[in-house]
């Protein structure tokens, strides 16, 4: 957890503030659990209700007691003191600890979620028609989610051709895919995504048609070349993934040359905003 990130209050629970730290390389959020406790149970002493579910906690040998962390977080008096934290993950298994009324809605959701993801194992069409309603809740047309998805295929086409070379770990595929992105665009996907200013939101999601056909450009270029020249773990690999996002920068370069300003664009489809 950096101690640099950028730091928010959100509104949630009934309207009760909750602190919370983004950490953009995790690219989640840490939650305060003394505001979880305060706005779920009404404590007028949070703290020792924490302090007792956290001892009960360590004597059950609940994993969750080992995630927890601590980040300096500002309080009522306006000065950063360490405080408990856990990630959205975490926060969602310590809700199910607290016997709260107010914990019932995502307990509820919890469990809907599990049974909406075992239906999607047996018919994964169910996944598919979840995600092109999400995309049209969020205004965009037939063609572009039919791009998009044409472009989840090619992507998975390229990771089957990593996997065959030897590479099975998800932070594997990040650094690879790092590589391209870094190449061509001179930033990290992390980095690319915090320049366009989104967080847990999905960069292809946010890109232009050119920053799009670039980023094809690069992840088609790598598997051919991946192919044709059968690289075996890691650091071979990212030897080829830095010649796929070579090819882009060449693209990219004549393209912003023949049109006298640069592709890559601040501007994001998000119908929110972020306010810190």
């Amino acid at each position: 957890m950096n101690e640099k990130n950028n730091k928010t209050t959100l509104k949630i629970f009934e309207n009760k503030n909750i602190r919370t730290v983004w950490d953009s390389e995790k690219e989640d959020y840490y939650f305060s659990i003394i505001d979880i406790i305060k706005a779920l149970t009404d404590s007028s002493r949070p703290r020792k209700y924490w302090n007792d579910l956290k001892n009960k906690l360590r004597e059950e040998g609940s994993e969750l007691s080992d995630k927890i962390g601590q980040l300096k977080m500002k309080s009522q008096d306006g000065k950063f003191y360490k405080t408990d934290v856990l990630d959205t993950k975490g926060i969602l298994r310590l809700i199910q600890s607290i016997p709260s009324p107010k914990a019932e809605p995502f307990k509820l959701w919890l469990a809907k979620l599990g049974s909406e993801r075992i239906d999607e194992t047996f018919d994964p069409s169910k996944a598919i028609n979840r995600a092109i309603t999400v995309y049209k809740a969020q205004g965009f047309d037939d063609a572009w989610i039919e791009k998009r998805l044409k472009g989840i295929l090619h992507r998975n086409k390229l990771t089957e051709t990593w996997k065959e070379r030897g590479i099975n770990e998800s932070v594997e595929y990040a650094i690879l895919t790092n590589e391209i992105y870094k190449t061509w665009s001179g930033m990290k996907a992390n980095e690319y995504k915090a320049y366009k200013g989104l967080r847990k939101e999905s960069l292809r999601d946010n890109m232009n048609d050119l920053e799009i056909l670039l980023t094809d450009i690069g992840e088609t270029a790598t598997r051919e070349l991946a192919k044709k020249l059968n690289p075996i773990g890691l650091n071979q690999n990212k030897e080829i993934a830095r010649r796929g996002g070579n090819i882009t920068k060449h693209t990219r370069d004549d393209l912003e040359r023949e049109l006298g300003n640069t592709v890559i664009s601040k501007e994001n489809n998000m119908n929110r905003i972020y306010i810190e």
